[in-house]
């Protein structure tokens, strides 16, 4: 079973200009910028990115869910949400609305503006394009959902708490899943996602078929079913796909998989802590890393 999620790293071809404008405007800080290692390099299946820039950033509430920027290339052609692979990464905030003001003139451009979601006015998000072309979903909680067991935040704009990964079928999504990692399937439930329908230009309130697959730590794993048409990430030769290029998750042990990218190793530094890691491929391609808790 995938445990709580660990780090969301993120492709950025200027990393001082990303850092920055989380810790301005997000409220993010350094705990550690560095070199990738040699060993975690070899591990992802990119021996090539070992020695680029990486920097490690928490919510000023301090707690173990990390955002890791590492230096790639700038993949100017992507657009969000026109490929399949993790889109988005969401975080939960104190308050939606006033995190619109002050983003206002910042390098995060508004896709969504705050709204609640279309199955209950209990949720309040909005989605911006940060400025490594990851986006991010912001969200309030106003009152929790008997379904849903959601953090609350302890700071402004707080930890990742669900990660949006697409593929052409929701099904082999939730195949996948459950057959590699335990992961309960979940309903299907129609919704509303604009920015996902901006896109491919749908209807604003076309519904598409999303589901909230249960992970650890009061952590989710939101999978969209995409359009048809939907075309497969880009990846340069050796280095990370574009903006969330990868998702790490905690483990009991590491698991007998098929896929892996790369020898497991042992890091020091955050966001290991000296703990055992591997990365593998998931159903879409998207890259998975596992950490081992303790």
């Amino acid at each position: 079973m995938l445990g709580r999620i660990t780090t969301v790293t993120i492709t950025a071809p200027d990393v001082p200009a990303a850092v920055g404008a989380y810790q301005r405007y997000l409220g993010y800080r350094v705990v550690d910028d560095g070199a990738l290692g040699r060993e975690v390099a070899r591990a992802w299946g990119r021996p090539g990115l070992a020695g680029a820039r990486a920097v490690v950033l928490e919510p000023a509430s301090g707690l173990d869910t990390w955002l890791r920027f590492v230096e790639g290339p700038a993949y100017t052609d992507y657009q969000p949400f026109a490929c399949v692979g993790w889109n988005a990464a969401e975080l939960i905030v104190e308050d939606v609305d006033a995190l619109a003001e002050q983003l206002r003139g910042s390098p995060f451009r508004v896709i969504g503006p705050p709204a609640d979601l279309s199955f209950t006015d209990k949720i309040r998000a909005m989605q911006v394009v940060g400025p490594a072309r990851e986006v991010l979903y912001l969200t309030r909680i106003r009152e929790r959902l008997a379904a849903f067991d959601t953090p609350e935040p302890a700071c402004f704009v707080d930890r990742v708490f669900i990660v949006i990964l697409g593929g052409p079928s929701l099904a082999t999504l939730q195949d996948f899943y459950h057959e590699r990692f335990g992961v309960a399937r979940a309903t299907p439930m129609p919704s509303v996602v604009s920015v996902l329908s901006a896109q491919y230009g749908l209807p604003r309130d076309h519904r598409h078929a999303i589901a909230a697959l249960k992970v650890g730590g009061q952590c989710y794993v939101e999978a969209d079913e995409m359009p048809p048409g939907v075309a497969p990430r880009p990846c340069e030769p050796g280095q990370l796909p574009p903006a969330v290029a990868m998702v790490s998750f905690e483990v009991e042990s590491l698991p007998d998989v098929s896929s892996v990218l790369g020898p497991p190793h042992r890091a020091a530094g955050l966001p290991y802590s000296g703990r055992r890691s591997m990365a593998c491929v998931g159903a879409t391609g998207e890259l998975i890393e596992l950490v081992e808790a303790g």
